[in-house]
């Protein structure tokens, strides 16, 4: 978010624009962490709950092992092809050259960001959310402090934005392996492992949901900056680019809940599973109608603050966020129906619902709304998935609650 805000006003439009259009492919090859960490963390946290430390250690070290050496490799590749994936999202000239800088400078930290997602769920299977809390919260405050120092004091531009990000991320992913190979008081330590093929696979499955959950949305995110570079230039990837950062803060809220979900599933504590689960909807509804009020009351100094040195701009932000966030209102559901699922290793569920959310609806609505709204049919088709979604995530609840115990 910080490193959009100081590009957007002391580098240009342009280069904003090249950031949010490169970012889906930035965040598809960081979906291995993703996978590796719900649907490792839940395997984990299992074999915890029955109580089995040794093994869950083992686990836990051969998962992020895996995660280093599958980063290093994607890494590699990212940097290789930025440029041909830049062109086929529609970039050319300046807009192709900031794409390719800001992506090949933020892919050297790629391993690291992707060790940091693997230990943001396994800080909390180790007991240890608020380290985990503090390690991101340094991270983004060193980011922010970087972005301040590199982009608006010395004037370095995108490049000191990207190496901001960098740095944090290397912050985010590599402390947690100090901790984690010392001896610590967590539940969790790295140590000596052995390849397990089946734990491997198993966790790759569990964690589909997530997997699929980040590759569709870089492909609907894809097409998105596709369809509004043909509807409004530079100018609409630019307001999708503000809008998505806050979205980015605005849905992990409704994130985190798999660890403790698995840990109790795992224990056969059948009254704690039912009483997480039920507060966890009231809290989701609440949160949800929060946020769609905070968001309609932010729109328009959130918009001034990102883009207001351009009149058109501003204002097409300000509408299109207004519009958007009525998916806060029943997103929260649909990301804690698949994250549950994951938790309760029924990875099959948690991908269906992922694969239809993230990726089915949104590119029905994305491809079928802007012929009947224009532009406006790309803002309002989240909220349109979500609510398809929705019907979908009732039902896998009421359907699978005797056999999961959880109601």
């Amino acid at each position: 978010v910080v490193d959009g805000l100081f590009v957007s006003n002391y580098v240009g439009k342009t280069a904003f624009a090249a950031v949010n259009l490169i970012m889906p492919f930035l965040m598809a090859i960081s979906a291995l962490g993703f996978m590796i960490g719900t649907g490792g963390s839940a395997i984990v946290a299992k074999t915890l709950g029955e109580g089995k430390k040794k093994q869950a250690n083992e686990y836990f070290s051969m998962l992020v092992y895996l995660t280093l050496i599958g980063g290093i490799v994607l890494s590699a590749l990212g940097i290789l092809f930025s440029p041909l994936i830049a062109r086929g999202l529609g970039a050319d000239g300046a807009l192709l050259t900031n794409c390719v800088l800001y992506a090949r400078i933020t892919l050297l930290s790629m391993p690291a960001f992707m060790l940091q997602n693997v230990f943001q769920s396994f800080f909390v299977t180790a007991e240890k959310p608020k380290l985990g809390l503090g390690v991101i919260v340094i991270a983004g405050v060193t980011n922010m402090v970087l972005d301040f120092l590199l982009v608006g004091v010395f004037q370095i531009g995108l490049a000191g934005a990207a190496f901001a990000t960098v740095t944090s991320e290397c912050i985010g992913g590599l402390f947690p392996i100090l901790y984690f190979a010392r001896k610590n008081s967590s539940l969790l330590k790295l140590g000596r492992t052995h390849f397990n093929g089946k734990i491997f696979l198993s966790a790759c499955g569990n964690g589909s949901s997530e997997l699929m959950t980040n590759l569709s949305s870089s492909i609907v995110n894809s097409l998105y900056n596709i369809q509004l570079m043909n509807l409004a230039g530079e100018n609409g990837v630019a307001a999708f680019g503000t809008i998505m950062y806050v979205n980015f803060i605005f849905i992990a809220i409704f994130l985190g809940y798999s660890p403790l979900v698995s840990y109790h599933y795992g224990a056969g504590n059948h009254d704690e599973l039912k009483n997480l689960f039920q507060k966890s909807l009231r809290l989701i509804g609440i949160w949800g109608l929060m946020l769609f009020i905070l968001a309609q009351l932010i729109a328009r100094p959130l918009a001034a603050i990102f883009v207001g040195y351009d009149a058109d701009l501003f204002s097409m932000t300000q509408n299109g966020f207004r519009i958007y966030c009525i998916a806060y209102l029943i997103n929260g559901f649909n990301i804690y129906g698949s994250s549950f699922f994951t938790a309760l290793n029924n990875g099959l569920i948690s991908a269906a619902i992922s694969f239809l959310r993230t990726l089915v609806f949104q590119l029905a609505a994305v491809l079928l709304l802007p012929l009947l709204l224009g532009i406006n049919g790309i803002w309002s088709a989240v909220a349109v998935a979500e609510l398809l979604t929705l019907g979908l995530t009732v039902t896998f609840f009421v359907r699978n609650r005797k056999k999961y115990h959880y109601a």
